[in-house]
């Protein structure tokens, strides 16, 4: 363990200097990852996470927070590197938050995304059970369909910048001119955006900052949140809102929704309920494998949009409904012996309210997406106790070079 004398910066006000000083410099082994994607290792017993640091490597780390537990570290230098680590091709990796594993060759990434899982699972859940291997995303780069740079009102004489939050802050940005997730044509885009924000900011300045759009559709680009858009999954086309939520990343979403339609259809079930339905994307991808399919949902716009899929795409055994959230299930006339639900809620995960009136349906099986691990493994609590067993567990790599994935787990009646 050594400190850096040539220099001591003024800590936080809130900084605690135990066990280490603010900026002390440190030497550690890092042994796993954080579902943040941050390297964790200890010293002494004492946890220290280390952003962009690998399983593998042994680092120097400079000191910027201890917390009760553990302390979080800044990457200095890579004493000894993973052989999993490659070099990044974008020049504001590590300083932009976006993205948390671009140096991480993706073979290594789709394992620790399985095994974080599998973690998940045992720490959350206290259940052991085997986890398939992530589902590689066909494209690694280029695959979004939807950038939101932000900008925020410049202080001073200070020039404005567009881009994404800095990694590890919660108000500072990081220039952003090219994002190699985004395609060509996006990227294009995303110059004439940043050039037309400036000049908007030079003859009027803006009040306040804001979020800008680039969404790259069936028909074309579209920087206008309110503009109708299309996007085709395997043989259905979707309409939806630009700003809107749709899944984005279009390379996997025939396999996602595909092994979704499968493990719904795998239960013997003759109906299928579709929980958080949006514009109707697992309803209606699903729906010629069911006797009757029904999409609930909160936000009556989404109903909408759904209906008109269905009505585009000549899927008459499939219909939508404004959910209560009081009595989601109120409206479904089959009973829920002979129904397969799929659930695809929101970070945060579903309400134990939700959960229960799950539960009292009583579907064969849930299928229970999710783009937050954490919270699906809270809920898959509710389930357990509710009479159903985990039949299968299959993550889906929709974001490769960051952090994120989505999860899938089937569940059967027990």
């Amino acid at each position: 363990m050594t400190e850096n004398h040539d220099s001591k910066p003024t800590p936080p006000r809130k900084f605690k200097p135990v066990p280490f000083e603010y900026h002390q410099e440190i030497e550690l082994e890092i042994d796993t990852l954080t579902n943040m994607g941050q390297g964790l290792g200890r010293i002494d017993d004492w946890v220290v996470m280390v952003r962009f640091a690998l399983p593998g490597e042994r680092v120097k780390a400079r000191v910027y927070r201890n917390d009760k537990n553990f302390s979080e570290a800044d990457l200095v230098e890579v004493l000894t590197p993973s052989p999993h680590r490659i070099a990044a091709p974008c020049p504001v990796f590590t300083e932009c938050g976006g993205c948390q594993y671009q140096h991480f060759e993706y073979s290594a990434q789709l394992e620790w995304k399985t095994r974080q899982v599998k973690e998940l699972l045992w720490h959350m859940v206290r259940v052991e059970h085997p986890v398939q291997p992530a589902i590689a995303s066909p494209k690694l780069y280029g695959y979004r369909s939807k950038l939101t740079p932000h900008f925020q009102v410049p202080y001073k004489d200070k020039p404005m910048t567009i881009g994404f939050l800095k990694a590890g802050t919660r108000s500072r940005y990081v220039e952003v001119e090219h994002c190699p997730l985004i395609s060509d044509a996006m990227n294009e885009t995303l110059t004439d955006v940043r050039a037309d924000t400036f000049r908007r900011q030079k003859e009027k300045p803006f009040k306040k900052g804001g979020t800008l759009l680039i969404r790259e559709h069936l028909d074309g680009i579209t920087t206008d949140p309110k503009a109708i858009i299309r996007e085709q999954v395997g043989d259905i086309t979707f309409s939806f809102l630009a700003g809107e939520f749709f899944q984005n990343n279009p390379s996997i979403l025939p396999a996602f929704t595909g092994y979704v339609r499968d493990k719904a259809r795998d239960a013997g079930a003759k109906y299928l309920v579709d929980a958080y339905c949006g514009s109707g994307l697992f309803c209606l991808t699903a729906a010629k494998d069911f006797e009757e399919a029904i999409g609930i949902e909160v936000s009556e716009q989404s109903v909408q949009y759904a209906v008109q899929n269905a009505k585009d795409n000549q899927i008459e055994n499939a219909r939508f409904a404004v959910g209560d959230a009081a009595a989601i299930f109120s409206q479904i006339k089959f009973p829920g012996e002979d129904s397969a639900v799929v659930i695809d809620p929101p970070r945060k995960g579903s309400s134990e309210d939700f959960l229960n009136q799950l539960i009292a349906f009583g579907p064969r099986s849930v299928i229970y997406v999710s783009c937050n691990p954490a919270t699906q493994m809270r809920d898959l609590q509710v389930l357990l106790g509710g009479g159903y067993a985990i039949d299968e567990i299959q993550p889906f790599d929709l974001f490769p070079q960051t952090r994120h994935l989505e999860c899938v787990v089937v569940l059967k009646k027990a």
